[in-house]
């Protein structure tokens, strides 16, 4: 791969993965609720959806449902419910200050949810988000020249983007966490959860009314 493309391509991802969205806007709820190292599991979750979608692109099959527009709309339609009912969870969330281990640790919710739980969430933020699939879809294949081992380049790009998106990710977790020694009253986590919440349906909202 030229290193001219590859730095084209580190310069439109990393605009695109640090631009906020639904999924930095999870990252950092579950920075404050569940720590920084525990909220690693959504970024990986994220970042595991991402491989997916770069997997279906190399197949073919991202551009085909990106092109299709019902195929398009329905992932549409999805990823706006999704968005909106994490909205309706967080807002309907239990305001319990964050509190703190003994050796003060970042915040830790007492109603804590599993690695596997958080990691679920962001693979579904991740692979029902239209604009990543457009993407991939159509972005994606641009930076990989046919004419060459289309393996290597597949490679390259994948951890490229695998080193972006967690360090962007983890960053936006990390600003979570930092803040959660802010929340040690019943008000204030409420009044963060009903901000998240209410995000995360005008997110959907918009998600469910954009156009391509």
């Amino acid at each position: 791969m030229e290193l001219t493309v590859w730095l084209a391509y580190v310069s439109v991802i990393t605009a695109l993965i640090t631009f906020p969205g639904p999924f930095a806007l999870l990252c950092m709820d579950h920075g404050l609720r569940h720590g920084r190292r525990r909220s690693f599991a959504t970024v990986a979750g994220g970042a595991a959806a991402s491989l997916v979608l770069m997997a279906l692109s190399s197949l073919g099959l991202g551009a085909a449902l990106a092109a299709s527009e019902t195929g398009f709309l329905v992932l549409k339609i999805v990823g706006a419910l999704y968005l909106i009912y994490l909205g309706i969870q967080a807002w309907r969330a239990p305001s319990q200050p964050v509190v703190f281990d003994a050796v003060g640790e970042e915040g830790q919710t007492r109603a804590k949810a599993t690695r596997w739980q958080l990691c679920r969430k962001g693979f579904g933020i991740g692979i029902s988000n239209p604009k990543d699939l457009l993407f991939f879809g159509a972005l994606f294949p641009n930076f990989i020249d046919m004419a060459q081992p289309q393996l290597p380049q597949f490679v390259v790009l994948a951890l490229t983007w695998l080193v972006v998106d967690l360090l962007t990710m983890s960053t936006y977790a990390h600003a979570g966490s930092s803040i959660s020694r802010w929340f040690d009253s019943h008000r204030r986590v409420r009044l963060f959860n009903r901000t998240t919440g209410s995000l995360f349906v005008v997110a959907g909202a918009g998600l469910a009314a954009s156009h391509r």
